[in-house]
C-alpha cells in the first residue's frame, strides 16, 4: 500500500489557531487505498517532520499552503519564507519522493509557488476528488495532461482541458477533524471549522473566493452539517464551533434552516460566524441564530460610504448595513466589524461617512477593525483597475513583494493618520497593525474572566481591559 503524508504548513495562531480542516478532507478522500498520516505544522512548526518522513516513509508527500502574507501593508509577514525553511526545504533534504502543492494559498499564486518551492505537482482550488485520480496517474505511469486544475513541473501552466473544475461539496461529514491530527491543542483557544458551502456568487473586487471555490453557492444539507456538528460535539466535548463560508447566510434562507435544524435536534454548543451579507438579514434570522447558540458573529461590510460600496461591488447599500447593524444591537449578537479603507474613491470625505456610521450604529461594546489598502490578487477586478490606471503592468506579478493599491484621491499617509486618529479616540476601534494584543492584556484577560465567570466573547473582555490602561494611562 502506498503512503501518503500531507502537512499543514500554517503555524499562523492570530487571533487563534484553525484547525486544518482542508487537508483532513484531502485524508479521507484518498480512503482505503492508502496509509495516510497528517502532519499538523500549527503548534508544532516544523519540529519532528523530517523524523517523520524518514520512520513513516512516504511515496508522495503534499503540502498545504493556507497564506502567503498577513494582508498587513506595513507589517509584511511574508509566511513562505518560513514554510521553506521550516517544513519544504527539510523534507526535500531527506528524500525525493514527489512533492504536491495546494492550499487556498497556493490556488491564488500556483506558477510563483512552483518556481520557488521546486514542487512536482500542484492542484489548484478543491482536491478531493483531483489528489486521488493524480496519485493512480503517477503510479501507474499515465498521461496527466487531461486532469483539470493541475499544475506540474513540466508544464507550469494550470490544466483546463477538461474545464476549470468545481465540485460539489461532499455528502454527510465533511471530515473527522480530530481523526487525523491531535485537536486538543485546539480546545483551548481554536475551534472547529465549519462549511456550510462552497463558491461565492458575490463580485467584490478584491477578493479570491470566487476564483478558488466558483462563483455559484454550493450549499450543504442542512442535515448533513448538523450531523457534522452533532457528532463533534459528541467526540470532542465543549468546543466552539465556527461557520468559515465566504458569507454564512447566503443564498437567502439557507442560513435559517441550518438555524432551524439544530434548534429541532436540541444540540446545545457554541457557534460562530465569519462574514454576514446586510442584504439578507432579518430579524427572523437573528432570532434563530441566538436559539442555535450563536455567541458572534463578524461583520464585514468593508465601508459604510455609498461611493466606497458601488466602487468595490459589495452588492448591498448603506441602508441595509444601518438595519443589520440595528438588529446586531437589538438583540445583543457580539460582533467583530471590519473596515477596509483606501479602495477606489476613497478620500477624506467617504472615510468619515464610513466613522460616522461607526459611531452611530455600531454597539461601543464591540470590536471595530480599521485596515487600509487593498491587497492586490491576480484575476480580479482588483488587479485589472490597477493595470488600467498604471499602478501595475498588466501580467506584472503581485507575489512579492505584496502590492497594495490605495486610492488616487488620498495619500497612504493621510489616510493612516486618519486611521490612528480615529483608534486614539474611539476604544473600540483598533488599526489592523495593533490588533495582537500584548502577552500582559490577554493574562489579565484570562484571569478576569475566571474570577468573574465570564462568558462572553474574549474581545469584549480585552476592549474592557483596553479601555481600563487608556484611563490609566497604561497604554
Amino acid at each position: 500500500m502506498k503512503k501518503v503524508l500531507l502537512v499543514n504548513t500554517n503555524i499562523e495562531k492570530a487571533p487563534y489557531p484553525v484547525p486544518p480542516l482542508g487537508l483532513c478532507m484531502l485524508a479521507r478522500a484518498c480512503g482505503d487505498e492508502y496509509e495516510v498520516k497528517v502532519y499538523d505544522g500549527v503548534f508544532a512548526e516544523g519540529a519532528g517532520l523530517v523524523a517523520l518522513v524518514e520512520q513513516f516513509n512516504p511515496d508522495f508527500i503534499g503540502f498545504s499552503i493556507r497564506n502567503i502574507d498577513d494582508v498587513v501593508m506595513d507589517r509584511e509577514v511574508f509566511y513562505m519564507d518560513e514554510i521553506l525553511e521550516k517544513f519544504i526545504h527539510p523534507v526535500k533534504a531527506v528524500t525525493n519522493v514527489p512533492v504536491l502543492l495546494g492550499g487556498s494559498g497556493f490556488s491564488i499564486f500556483p506558477v510563483d509557488l512552483m518556481k520557488m518551492t521546486g514542487a512536482d505537482y500542484g492542484i489548484v482550488g478543491e482536491a478531493e476528488e483531483i489528489l486521488p485520480v493524480l496519485l493512480y496517474s503517477i503510479i501507474n505511469h499515465l498521461d496527466t495532461d487531461e486532469i483539470p486544475n493541475l499544475i506540474t513541473a513540466k508544464k507550469l501552466t494550470v490544466q483546463k482541458k477538461s474545464g476549470f473544475k468545481f465540485l460539489k461539496p461532499a455528502s454527510g461529514r465533511f471530515s473527522d477533524i480530530d481523526r487525523w491530527i491531535d485537536f486538543n491543542p485546539y480546545s483551548a483557544k481554536g475551534v472547529y471549522s465549519i462549511q456550510t458551502k462552497r463558491g461565492c456568487s458575490h463580485g467584490c473586487i478584491y477578493c479570491t473566493y470566487p476564483l478558488i471555490e466558483g462563483r455559484l453557492f454550493r450549499p450543504r444539507k442542512p442535515s448533513d452539517i448538523a450531523d457534522e456538528i452533532e457528532n463533534a460535539h459528541q467526540r470532542l466535548g465543549h468546543i466552539t464551533f465556527e461557520f468559515v463560508d465566504s458569507t454564512f447566510n447566503d443564498p437567502k434562507g439557507h442560513a435559517e434552516s441550518i438555524c432551524r435544524e439544530i434548534i429541532r435536534r436540541k444540540i446545545k454548543v457554541r457557534l460562530r460566524t465569519m462574514g454576514i451579507n446586510p442584504r439578507h438579514t432579518s430579524e427572523e434570522l437573528f432570532e434563530l441564530m441566538l436559539k442555535a447558540g450563536f455567541v458572534q458573529i463578524d461583520a464585514t461590510p468593508d465601508s459604510a460610504s455609498p461611493r466606497l460600496l458601488g466602487s468595490l461591488c459589495k452588492g448591498f447599500n448603506l441602508a441595509e448595513i444601518q438595519k443589520m447593524a440595528l438588529m446586531i444591537r437589538k438583540f445583543n449578537m457580539p460582533t467583530m466589524w471590519f473596515f477596509l479603507f483606501g479602495g477606489p474613491g476613497e478620500d477624506s470625505s467617504t472615510f468619515h461617512e464610513t466613522l460616522d456610521f461607526i459611531d452611530a450604529f455600531i454597539n461601543p461594546a464591540d470590536l471595530v477593525y480599521m485596515n487600509a489598502g487593498l491587497r492586490i490578487y491576480p484575476d480580479t477586478p482588483l488587479y485589472k483597475i490597477a493595470v488600467e490606471e498604471g499602478r501595475i503592468s498588466a501580467g506584472q506579478s503581485v507575489f512579492r513583494p505584496p502590492l497594495y493599491y490605495y486610492s488616487g484621491k488620498i495619500s497612504k499617509t493621510e489616510l493612516d493618520g486618519l486611521i490612528r486618529e480615529a483608534s486614539l479616540t474611539r476604544h473600540n476601534c483598533i488599526h489592523a497593525l495593533e490588533t495582537a494584543p500584548s502577552q500582559e492584556m490577554i493574562s489579565e484577560a484570562v484571569e478576569t474572566r475566571r474570577v468573574q465567570q465570564l462568558d462572553e466573547p474574549m474581545f469584549r473582555t480585552l476592549l474592557r481591559i483596553r479601555t481600563a490602561w487608556r484611563k490609566a494611562g497604561k497604554i
